[in-house]
């Protein structure tokens, strides 16, 4: 038979149920009938969904996850049978400790390579900016008959050219109004520089700066190398070890 109170099947000849002690010498037929079914607690299941959700929530439903888990085992435990799932409870309480340390190894291996695609990204957007810069610089020389002087090329170009102050500035460099310089040795060509000569090149913060190698930087992008673009309108990511091999003025 089993116990009215506890819902804990007993023998049939038990004169006090074996879980809870109570007299058994009265029940009747119908008091004796088998008890429900258990039910999965909801509790248990929340702990559950919460703990399986802690990674994608960066952990915010961890906290939640394991109190429910708590909670729900307490009750299951007192709930002389009528209520199951232990399992999913503990598996609530222990999904968010098992995923956070595979969080961090993910974070790890991840956060470099954003990082790589941040600074690629940078790059592109600098030597969009370069060659928009060099293709001002022709609209001004066609129009003026001369290339722009290099101690004013930058203020030339805002006032003769439709450019913005934003095309100077290149988003891996420090602040400054300008990250870009002009080859000075240009003008000592004698004619058409050849299409292979440096024009523009990435620098350290500054207006209307004109100069060589001594003033080049690869600090914009990690000491990977700087954008150049040369005469005849191409642009380059020119990695450090072969920036010795650019060609600056005449031979």
């Amino acid at each position: 038979m089993y116990c009215p109170k506890c819902g804990t099947e007993n023998a049939d000849d038990a004169q006090v149920c074996r879980s809870c002690s109570w007299a058994l010498t009265n029940v009747t037929t119908a008091d004796a009938a088998p008890a429900p079914a258990a039910k999965t607690s909801g509790l248990a299941i929340a702990s559950l969904v919460l703990g399986l959700l802690s990674p994608l929530t960066c952990f915010l439903t961890a906290i939640p996850a394991i109190i429910l888990g708590i909670v729900s085992l307490v009750k299951i435990s007192g709930s002389a049978g009528r209520l199951k799932g232990s399992g999913l409870a503990i598996a609530g309480i222990a999904v968010p400790p098992v995923c956070l340390p595979l969080v961090a190894i993910m974070m790890g291996i991840l956060m470099p390579a954003l990082a790589r695609t941040r600074q690629f990204a940078f790059r592109i957007v600098c030597s969009t900016n370069m060659v928009a810069l060099s293709k001002a610089m022709l609209i001004y020389s066609n129009d003026y008959g001369q290339n722009p002087t290099p101690e004013k090329w930058c203020d030339l170009l805002i006032e003769h050219v439709e450019v913005t102050p934003e095309m100077f500035r290149c988003k891996g460099a420090p602040e400054g109004p300008s990250n870009y310089a002009i080859n000075k040795h240009l003008e000592e060509f004698d004619g058409a520089a050849p299409a292979g000569t440096v024009l523009l090149f990435e620098t350290y913060p500054g207006w209307n700066q004109a100069g060589g190698p001594e003033i080049l930087t690869t600090e914009n992008h990690e000491g990977d190398g700087c954008n150049i673009v040369f005469v005849d309108g191409h642009a380059e990511f020119v990695r450090t070890q072969t920036l010795n091999d650019l060609r600056w003025k005449p031979d």
